[in-house]
């Protein structure tokens, strides 16, 4: 694996001073929340009236899935007078450093995803024990409640592997490769574990970088080559699919490919039969659902699921023979 990508920061305001605001991302010391400088031009945190929320998530730079979180987290924040903060970092200490930033803005809720818990657990405490509430969204299904979070929106990933994994023996599958894109995610360890507790075949798992589309698909091609009783591919990301169909045709392979997640990209595909099907979570809904979450419960006192179980936005399957009616909504950049 290559060393981390330099921190993925996407800044999205609803406010007037946004581009002030995004100015920060490059200046030595500025943080994305605000400051000083905000605080000059703004007033004191929430001085204007709206409820400040910060979205926090472990994605890394060209991740087009994230994009689908951050449209359906924007459009709740329309409809909910929210001023949103969207940040990334794809390092854990990254992320963690963004949800003190947050604390220090004095926001009035925060939503992350725990891709690796461990490393957020400390951040996560601060956060609560300055008030301030915390929901959890696409990663960390296991860990949300121990970690004191309010909601969790996301897929059960072990779920959604295992249905993944009856899928491949409905289709008579014998060996399938499950690409792994970002090493220690306790998520993607979770597709593939699920997948190989109800596959009847074999499963075996590659990891390869998901910041270079290149390594990755030169390394499934690899893997293709060496061993060509691989018989299906199984990728965690839309994007890594059509990495995949090009392994496959560049060793003129007999696999099959079948993905995690959906773009608007990976409806062609799977009209045209590159890619046999997908297993959607919805992202739009997971980034929606979270600012939405929040929202209901610093204004009504709602906390979804009771706090004790999560709201599952997942495991839907897309395949050739529902595709077209979801096609209108993945062209609009919904799902």
């Amino acid at each position: 694996m290559n060393p981390p990508p330099a921190p993925h920061r996407i800044f999205t305001a609803f406010r007037a001073t946004a581009l002030a605001a995004a100015v920060c991302l490059t200046v030595a010391g500025c943080s994305v929340f605000g400051g000083s400088d905000a605080d000059s031009d703004t007033g004191a945190p929430g001085s204007s009236g709206r409820m400040k929320i910060a979205l926090i998530t472990h994605s890394a730079e060209g991740d087009a899935f994230w994009d689908l979180v951050r449209k359906g987290a924007e459009v709740a924040a329309a409809k909910d007078g929210v001023e949103l903060t969207f940040v990334s970092d794809p390092d854990s200490a990254g992320q963690a450093k963004l949800v003190r930033d947050a604390i220090a803005d004095k926001v009035d809720g925060i939503a992350v995803t725990l891709a690796k818990p461990q490393a957020m657990r400390g951040a996560v405490a601060e956060a609560r024990a300055a008030g301030i509430p915390v929901v959890g969204l696409n990663s960390g299904i296991d860990a949300w409640q121990a970690q004191g979070l309010l909601a969790f929106y996301g897929q059960d990933e072990s779920v959604a592997g295992r249905a993944l994994g009856n899928e491949l023996d409905a289709r008579a599958a014998k060996h399938a490769l499950c690409v792994i894109h970002e090493r220690g995610n306790v998520a993607m360890e979770a597709r593939c574990a699920g997948v190989r507790k109800t596959f009847a075949g074999r499963t075996e798992n590659l990891y390869v970088d998901g910041t270079d589309r290149d390594s990755v698909t030169a390394s499934v091609a690899a893997k293709l080559r060496q061993d060509p009783t691989i018989d299906e591919v199984v990728t965690l990301g839309a994007q890594f699919a059509l990495a995949a169909v090009d392994s496959v045709d560049d060793v003129n392979s007999k696999a099959q490919v079948a993905t995690f997640d959906l773009n608007k990209d990976l409806v062609e595909a799977v009209k045209n039969g590159d890619v046999q099907f997908a297993v959607d979570q919805q992202p739009y809904l997971q980034g929606y659902l979270a600012v939405d979450g929040l929202w209901l419960y610093r204004t009504n006192g709602n906390t979804s699921g009771g706090g004790v179980e999560p709201v599952l936005t997942g495991p839907a399957f897309v395949t050739k023979k529902n595709i077209a009616g979801i096609a209108e909504f993945a062209a609009n950049g919904t799902r």
